[in-house]
């Protein structure tokens, strides 16, 4: 997926296919620079983004990996919990973890989201409004190749959360222990169901936002920023998290799962998951801790968009002073 040019303006906000609302005569990045600001914006976004919301992150996938039923009562025991037994930092445990995956993950993601849309001709504000399916699907191909690029930190991530420290002290035993003790393959134990609810979480959630912000655009007559962004992007987190939930569920469970005593795992397959949790907890069992996710959901998807369009600006806009001076 090769580079292009993407347009910068003098105010000091990225005039990126923007030419309709600005009389000054863009000056232009090449490719290369395009993509390096993309992964450095992507990976600062994704690590704020997740430190934010890392102590609401644990308490969600400790309910999604068990029986135990979900209130916001019983999270925030679990929370007060584990930081009187633990200290304070056990809100962050598997932090590591999660800034081992999602600062390449999210910089992936954010990078091929700008590369697909090349590919598939929609990297305009007239072309996304033309093909509104394809730009869909762009949001969906750049989370699928993200997470396919880094799902095994996402394993790893999941058992240190839901482990206690003694099992697994670092991310580097948790690759250990499961390689030797599970086998390679764990490590993309859950890799389909997380694929499926890719596909409409990322593609949902980028649609969502870019058409959000050109909507803004045309309204207000000015491209959106700061807390704008954060509360567009929150508003595209909480639909994409709503539409891609269910198998979320489906995905920590497989991660987490225990091998029985003969080696075999108690739900072997997606299908068989899904039949436990249905057959045990009912429909609800699906959207367990999912009002915990839209309020870890938005504040997540909002800071990380924000970020992302404020980091890139930034650097865009100084990459351009230094060139021209």
């Amino acid at each position: 997926m090769g580079g292009g040019a993407i347009a910068v303006g003098d105010r000091g906000f990225l005039q990126e296919d923007r030419s309709s609302h600005t009389r000054q005569t863009p000056r232009q990045i090449n490719g290369g620079l395009l993509l390096v600001t993309s992964l450095a914006a992507g990976a600062t976004a994704g690590a704020v983004a997740k430190t934010v919301i890392a102590p609401l992150d644990r308490a969600k996938i400790r309910f999604q990996t068990s029986d135990i039923p979900y209130s916001t009562r019983a999270a925030v025991q679990f929370l007060v919990t584990s930081a009187r037994t633990e200290g304070i930092m056990a809100l962050w445990r598997g932090n590591s973890a999660t800034m081992a995956r999602i600062v390449p993950y999210a910089a992936i993601q954010f990078a091929a989201h700008e590369q697909w849309k090349k590919v598939f001709g929609v990297d305009s504000p007239q072309a996304a409004k033309e093909h509104p399916i394809r730009f869909l699907i762009v949001g969906s191909l750049a989370g699928v190749t993200s997470q396919s690029a880094t799902y095994p930190l996402d394993l790893a991530r999941a058992r240190m959360a839901v482990s206690p420290k003694s099992e697994y002290s670092s991310l580097r035993v948790v690759f250990i222990k499961v390689a030797r003790e599970e086998g390679i393959r764990t490590l993309y134990r859950g890799y389909p169901a997380t694929i499926l609810g890719v596909i409409p979480y990322a593609g949902v959630s980028f649609f969502t936002y870019d058409l959000l912000k050109r909507w803004y655009t045309e309204y207000f007559g000015s491209p959106a920023v700061g807390l704008t962004n954060i509360l567009l992007g929150g508003g595209a987190g909480a639909l994409a998290q709503t539409a891609s939930y269910p198998l979320d569920i489906v995905r920590r469970r497989m991660q987490t799962a225990r091998r029985n005593a003969d080696t075999s795992y108690p739900c072997p397959n997606m299908g068989q998951t899904l039949a436990h949790i249905y057959r045990v907890e009912g429909w609800r069992g699906f959207f367990k801790g999912l009002s915990m996710n839209w309020v870890k959901g938005p504040i997540a998807v909002g800071v990380s968009f924000a970020t992302y369009d404020f980091t890139k600006t930034l650097l865009r806009n100084l990459s351009l002073n230094v060139h021209s001076s």
